[in-house]
């Protein structure tokens, strides 16, 4: 397991912690981080979530090797990443990131849902779904375009041209830029200021702030969900997770 759990002054701690390969995510550490998400919401004590990632990585996004051994299907079946998914929507505690580092794939994209990022000086953003041959994912072909115009979302979600911390910021991704040293614990220290807060309050307004999307939100990672297992499927992803594999790049001339 690579997901490192904690509750430290009524911040429940999620660090994903697999340096050795670039923090990419395992269906095992998917369901690890959504049980974890699970038990900050029922436990009375946590007041945040501090969601982080090593120094240099926040995430490189799936594990390519472990998602295709076990990879979702379009019939909607369960699957540890969409249990992930509905986990940190359905979380009505604040969520903050700490992105110390590259956020590749679903590292971006799961910012999207969270309440508060800080985002390091030295990191990249990048959402290369179509590059693999697959679609967006976590509602960002809905929320991408929202936060930052459809021409402005286009190199991001088509291209997988990647974000500079200063882009997060103006598009509403993120909250601040800081040096890499100093992002975890400006995170942390304002996850425990909810701590001083009338913590039912707290949860009202965040449900009101999100309430009005949620049904929309829930329908889209659906219909994303389905056509993205569909995808894992089809010659042109074969042909991008071989040439990944190969070490080369992919020819996707012989497709139309």
């Amino acid at each position: 397991m690579s997901i490192k759990t904690a509750v430290v002054n009524g911040v429940a701690l999620i660090e994903i912690a697999r340096p050795e390969k670039k923090n990419a995510l395992t269906q095992a550490m998917y369901t690890a981080m959504a049980e974890a998400l699970r038990s900050a919401q029922s436990e009375p004590s946590v007041r945040a979530v501090l969601i982080t990632g090593q120094p240099g990585i926040f995430t490189s996004g799936n594990d390519i090797e472990d998602f295709m051994q076990r990879p979702p299907r379009a019939d909607g079946s369960p699957a540890p990443v969409f249990e992930f998914m509905q986990a940190l929507i359905g979380c009505d505690k604040p969520v903050v990131a700490a992105v110390t580092g590259a956020a590749i794939g679903i590292g971006t994209t799961l910012l999207l849902h969270c309440d508060f990022v800080f985002i390091s000086d030295e990191a990249r953003l990048a959402m290369p779904f179509v590059s693999l041959g697959l679609v967006p994912e976590f509602a960002s072909s809905l929320l991408v375009p929202q936060l930052m115009g459809h021409v402005k979302a286009a190199p991001k979600l088509l291209l997988g041209d990647p974000f500079t911390p200063d882009e997060a910021v103006e598009c509403g991704i993120a909250n601040a830029v800081l040096p890499g040293a100093e992002v975890v614990n400006h995170a942390r220290r304002v996850a425990e200021r909810f701590n001083q807060l009338p913590p039912a309050a707290v949860r009202e307004a965040k449900r009101l702030m999100k309430g009005p999307q949620r049904e929309q939100l829930a329908q889209v990672i659906k219909t994303e969900g389905a056509l993205f297992a569909q995808r894992l499927q089809s010659p042109e992803a074969k042909e991008a997770f071989t040439a990944f594999f190969q070490k080369r790049a992919p020819d996707f001339s012989q497709f139309s």
